[in-house]
């Protein structure tokens, strides 16, 4: 890991307009026009089907990165599992998501992503002047380029949430020039060993008690499905967490092709929800035995 500077950042946008993610150019903004800093009429979740036909457009939150995940998530999941001045981890920070909302909720963020392209639209996106009237606000944002699965400058239990949408495998290359280790075009058998040391990770810096969010939707090869929600459930079981939800998000507007070519020639359904599941890591000494069965026991 290593923290992209103000500095670096400064010198990156007088080089480059755009950056280019999957073959679709993402604009580096030289200034943001903000209507609102927060969604109109919102109302935390409640239910284990969460579905968000408007994806969410305030703050600097726009819809032009492949792959990243609708504001609305990172923001109930902050509301629910932490409070003002906490520390939120998105390991696989991709367009920034989850940091923008650290910002406007007042929740200090660490950013990492393998791909330096994504790390400065989350620093573009980051790039805005924020400081709500009421109250103190101290919450500071950092943004590293590094690995997932070796998050080297996080102290052991130094973050209160990690909430993170890992790539799929096999359906969106996020690294255009395939940056060594990146998720997204790996082997199947090295994706799998790859999302349990990135479980490992999470479970080494996050606080006793504490949550961990991922987000992992399935794909299709051949016509049959692969259940990639069972890779993360599997892992992050293994690594030592207690199954707390399993909520399922319905998708729309898909950009990816993934289910949309010839679906209608062929006999399957189209795949329009993931599984954002919600872990805990226990207490120390915790009796777990009532537990067991959100455990790994099979």
């Amino acid at each position: 890991m290593r923290l992209v500077t103000r500095e670096e950042y400064r010198e990156f946008l007088r080089n480059h307009e755009f950056v280019e993610i999957e073959n679709v150019k993402v604009r580096l903004n030289r200034e943001w026009r903000i209507d609102s800093f927060a969604p109109k009429n919102f109302t935390p979740e409640e239910w284990s089907v969460w579905s968000f036909p408007d994806r969410g457009n305030w703050a600097t939150h726009v819809g032009d990165y492949r792959g990243n995940w609708s504001p609305y998530i990172p923001r109930n999941l902050i509301l629910k599992y932490t409070k003002e001045g906490d520390t939120v981890c998105d390991p696989m920070v991709g367009s920034g998501t989850t940091l923008v909302e650290c910002k406007l909720l007042n929740r200090n963020g660490v950013g990492v992503d393998i791909n330096l392209d994504a790390a400065m639209v989350t620093m573009n996106r980051l790039d805005f002047n924020y400081k709500p009237l009421d109250g103190d606000y101290s919450a500071q944002q950092k943004v590293y380029v590094g690995d997932a699965r070796n998050l080297d400058l996080i102290p052991p239990q130094s973050v209160d949430l990690v909430a993170t949408h890992p790539p799929y495998w096999g359906i969106v290359p996020y690294s255009k020039n395939r940056v060594s280790g990146d998720l997204s075009h790996l082997r199947f058998d090295e994706y799998v060993q790859s999302m349990g040391e990135v479980a490992h990770e999470c479970f080494r810096i996050l606080r006793e008690g504490k949550h961990c969010a991922v987000l992992i939707g399935d794909t299709r090869r051949h016509r049959h499905y692969i259940p990639l929600h069972l890779v993360v459930l599997n892992k992050f079981l293994e690594a030592g967490f207690v199954l707390k939800e399993d909520i399922i998000k319905l998708q729309h507007n898909m950009k990816t092709s993934r289910e949309k070519w010839r679906a209608h020639t062929y006999d399957f359904y189209k795949i329009a929800h993931e599984h954002l599941y919600i872990f805990r890591k226990p207490e120390k000494d915790e009796d777990l035995t009532k537990l067991k069965l959100s455990l790994k026991w099979w």
